[in-house]
Order: structure tokens, then sequence, then C-alpha cells
């Protein structure tokens, strides 16, 4: 994969994207695929080091907004077919999402999902206790009042996402500045004219930001507000099981967030703490377990019981709304942003890359995205707050 680690960053191009991760890997060969040339994709670090590095990620069209559930299941059928396009195994695995649900306040605004993805041609139902212990037999149906399942979601590896978008992107010529830290952005008028690195500056026609969790920072350069807070997510694998896990849905106790899966041959528990502050901090703090074995007593016991083998910790880009940031700045016309997916990002990657491309190429996306614009909150629009948030 070609990589300009060992070179300086070249004087000009036509478009700079500052984020390597999926986001940007995927704004990089949607653009270049479309015939774009003179990219360059800038990441202070490692490709996918960033949100993108997560070991697992899932991927569901299963969502309470409409345009979130477009954007999934488009994600789903690009990823389904990302071994010919762009060309890369993935491991997706097809195993569905499971919801569990505690309260009859849940089980009516699932309800009222499910009609909605059902229209938008999303096989999710609702279904009983029973049934979802015989989907996953892990679940304790002990004040289980309803579940939602949708057999088309599941997840991927989001490292072989992002190398499978950017050894495409590098084939087709797009330079990939890695280990390259953003330092600044000129501006003259209303445009962004050029990017400031620590290896050198980039004249430019045009700036893309997919920083995740970083946005908010780069947006300032620029003089576009991009409200995105960095929140710290941790997760934990268990030791190899003897006799292996069943095959099971991403199951989710929605009530705590708790959530675990299949991984390799254990499974993988996550869960978001709500005590969490915000920051940068991505250290894995073992002490996080006890709030996961805490909610698995009450909805899958025995996982409260494994051996766990290490963990890791990341960031979510979480907005007011947990809704996404995509549009292009009003104030300045060639700023581009695609950023604060609030943990939705690998899932939406396929999609936002094209849509990204279509507004950079002034044509019209597959779907109105206005209302991700950045001025939601500035405008005092009416705000979609995402109900189905883990």
């Amino acid at each position: 994969m070609s990589s300009s680690v060992h070179r300086a960053v070249p004087s000009r191009a036509n478009v700079v994207i500052i984020g390597g991760g999926v986001m940007g890997t995927s704004v990089a060969f949607h653009l270049a695929e479309a015939g774009v040339r003179d990219i360059v994709v800038v990441e202070r670090g490692d490709l996918g080091c960033g949100s993108s590095g997560k070991p697992i990620g899932g991927v569901r069209a299963q969502f309470s907004d409409p345009l979130n559930i477009e954007l999934g299941s488009r994600s789903l059928r690009a990823y389904g077919d990302f071994p010919h396009r762009p060309g890369a195994g993935i491991r997706l695995d097809t195993v569905g999402y499971l919801f569990l649900l505690d309260d009859e306040e849940q089980v009516k605004a699932f309800e009222a999902g499910v009609a909605l993805q059902n229209s938008l041609g999303v096989p999710s139902r609702m279904i009983g206790a029973d049934e979802a212990r015989r989907l996953c037999p892990y679940v304790s149906t002990e004040g289980l009042v309803a579940a939602v399942h949708s057999p088309a979601d599941g997840h991927a590896r989001p490292a072989l996402v992002v190398q499978g978008y950017a050894r495409a992107a590098a084939r087709a010529g797009v330079v990939l500045a890695t280990h390259t830290a953003v330092t600044g952005l000129d501006t003259a008028g209303e445009h962004v004219t050029g990017v400031h690195t620590g290896r050198g500056r980039i004249a430019c026609a045009t700036v893309i930001c997919t920083a995740g969790a970083w946005s908010a920072r780069i947006g300032a350069m620029a003089g576009v507000d991009l409200p995105v807070r960095p929140v710290r997510r941790q997760l934990a694998f268990t030791e190899p099981l003897l006799p292996p896990a069943p095959r099971i849905p991403f199951t989710i106790d929605f009530s705590s967030t708790a959530y675990f899966h299949n991984s390799d041959d254990g499974l993988l528990f996550g869960l978001a703490d709500p005590g969490q502050e915000d920051g940068f901090d991505t250290t894995w703090t073992p002490e996080w377990l006890e709030l996961f074995r805490a909610a698995a007593r009450r909805r899958a016991p025995a996982l409260a019981e494994m051996r766990t083998v290490g963990g890791w910790a990341g960031l979510y880009e979480v907005t007011p709304d947990h809704n996404a940031l995509i549009g292009r700045s009003g104030a300045v016309p060639n700023f581009l942003y695609a950023t604060g997916f609030s943990g939705h990002g690998f899932l939406q990657a396929p999609a936002v890359g094209e849509i990204v491309r279509d507004l950079y190429l002034g044509r019209e996306p597959f779907t109105d995205i206005s209302p991700l614009s950045a001025d939601r909150f500035r405008h005092g629009a009416r705000i979609r707050p995402e109900a189905h948030v883990v």
C-alpha cells in the first residue's frame, strides 16, 4: 500500500482529506473511482488508528431515524459486495442484531422503529422473550418484555475495511500521508487555501474533514463549528471458550447498553459507561469490566463469570443529537465534512463516501442529507435525535 511515511507531503493537491480512518479512506476511494485526481489523505498516526481501530464493528440498519436507516441499508449492501468492490475480504458475518427490551416504553419506541424500518425494506421484527433466548442461549428471559431482531445486520472488521479502501485508493493514485499531523489551515476570504502539516504545507482547492473525534479542532482552524466531543468507549475479550460459543446475534441489552457477540474463539463484551467524562484518553481500565458484569448478571448471567484476556479502548465522536455531521460549509464553501457519527460511522461509511463524492462533484446525492448539516444546531433547526443508540 502506497504511503508517504518516509517522504515529504506533496506541495499541492486538488483535495486534502484530513483523517485516515474508515470515513477518510471511503471518501478517498469513492472520489478516486469517480476520476478525481491529486488527492492526499493526511493521517496523524497509522491508517485506522483512531475510532476505526476497534477490533470488530457492528453493521446494521436498525435505527429510529429514516436517514440513518437509509445510510445503514445502503452500506450493508456495499459491505456485502466489498470482495468485488473495492476488492477485499472484511470478515462480514451476517448474524443479525438482537435488541433486548425490559420495559413497555422501550417496546413502543422499537415497535415504531420496526414499522418504519419495514417500510424502508429492513426485515426487522418484534419477537418474544422465548425466541430471543433461542437466538441467543446466553439470554435470561427474567424481566424481558420483548426483543427486536433483524437477520440482515451483523459485524465485520474495520481494519480490513480501511485497508481495502486504502489499497484501492492508492492504486488509483491517492497519496496516503500517514504519521502526518495537521497543524493549521490557511484561509483567504471564504476559502481554505492550504493545509499545514508537520511535514510541510499542501496548497489545495478543497479540504474534507473526516477527523472523527478530533474534528472540532480541525473545523476551528477553518472557522467552521463542528460540535463533536470525544467520549471513551471500552470493550473486553474473553479467553478462548471450550466448548466454543454458539454463533449468536450481536446482542444488546438496551437498558444498560451492555452488548456481546462472537469474536474469533471467544466473545467480545462492551458497554457505554454513563459516567464517562469527555476526553481523548484511550487507556483501557479493567475496572470498567465490573459495569459490564453487573449488567450481565441480570440479563446474561453466564457471561458475568467468564474470564477475560484484555480489552481495548477507543473514542466515540459524539454530537448533541447523536446524528452525524455531513455537508459542505456554508461559510467556507471548499470545506466539506463527514464526522460526528456517534458510534455509527463504520456502519455508514460506504454510503457516506458516496455522498461526499457527490457533494464534491456538485451532483445530487442518493438521499437528501441537508438535515445532517452542522448548521442545524446554530440555526435552531429541528434536531433529529437518534433513539437506537448504544
